[in-house]
């Protein structure tokens, strides 16, 4: 939605047709194309084109399906999960029993931190907007509820921390909300920088990061993988064990089909959005 409003970082030229992760039977081949074949059911990543009837997709952007997801799942998984497990695992390494807050935690990132900090064996705090939002979080993990429309949040995560703070911040929000969160890191804390769903772009002060040996670490997954496929492939086949042993199971909370984009678009813009909206093919 920030792209198309022309307010996300990479501002594409128009036209354009938005949408930047699929999931799809591969229906023709480039002629250097040898990692697939037709027919195959495939997890893409694009730059745009993701919401059309077909698109053309470098082949190193694209994956086998997951065993265990199906295709709504699948579309929505490369940009969430896989962004979370590169930063849970590359980024900073989430250790079993640190403290990890999750800010957004009832949206498509969020929710996938809540799950994956779980599996790491974190203690997952969730924040987020409602009570309907941080049930979602919780019927999907979380350890404990922040409501930061109701308590502000540094308030709450001096309780819930006996004024300690938190180990890791997994931000996909920005704003005022992730300059809150940095504030409320522990000694040596690490701060994710995920994304800016609020569309806000924060400045963090460095007397902070100074006085706490902070660290404050940008995940851009899909810059990433461009680099390292191999442990992109090793990523993967762990995410699958994790869904396997019910672990992990992506939440797809609305479907609507392509001619109903507007109203997928609205679920996003009206923020009643909890896990992944998904546009589905006739």
């Amino acid at each position: 939605m920030l792209t198309i409003a022309g307010k996300y970082q990479v501002k594409p030229p128009t036209p354009f047709v938005p949408g930047i992760e699929a999931a799809e039977v591969v229906e023709a081949l480039g002629p250097d194309t040898d990692e697939f074949s037709v027919g195959d059911t495939v997890m893409v990543t694009t730059s745009l084109g993701g919401f059309a009837e077909k698109c053309v997709v470098d082949q190193h952007m694209a994956t086998p399906m997951l065993p265990g997801l199906d295709f709504a799942q699948a579309a929505g998984f490369n940009i969430t999960y896989c962004t979370t497990f590169h930063a849970f695992r590359q980024c900073t390494r989430l250790e079993a029993g640190e403290t990890l807050l999750v800010l957004g935690s009832a949206g498509g990132a969020g929710i996938s931190a809540v799950e994956m900090g779980k599996a790491f064996g974190a203690r997952v705090i969730a924040a987020a907007s409602s009570a309907d939002k941080l049930e979602f979080a919780r019927a999907s993990g979380a350890d404990e509820l922040i409501n930061y429309s109701e308590t502000p949040l540094r308030d709450a995560i001096k309780e819930l921390t006996n004024g300690e703070g938190v180990d890791v911040v997994y931000d996909p929000v920005g704003g005022e909300l992730a300059r809150l969160a940095m504030r409320s890191l522990a000694w040596q804390g690490r701060h994710l920088v995920v994304g800016f769903a609020s569309g806000d772009i924060p400045e963090f002060p460095a007397n902070i990061a100074l006085l706490k040996e902070a660290q404050v670490i940008g995940v851009y997954w899909g810059g990433w993988v461009r680099r390292d496929r191999q442990i992109q492939d090793a990523n993967l086949a762990e995410m699958a064990e994790m869904i396997k042993a019910g672990k992990l199971s992506p939440r797809i909370t609305e479907k609507h089909s392509l001619d109903d984009f507007s109203v997928a678009f609205d679920a996003i813009t009206s923020r009643r959005a909890m896990g992944k909206v998904v546009l589905t093919m006739d």
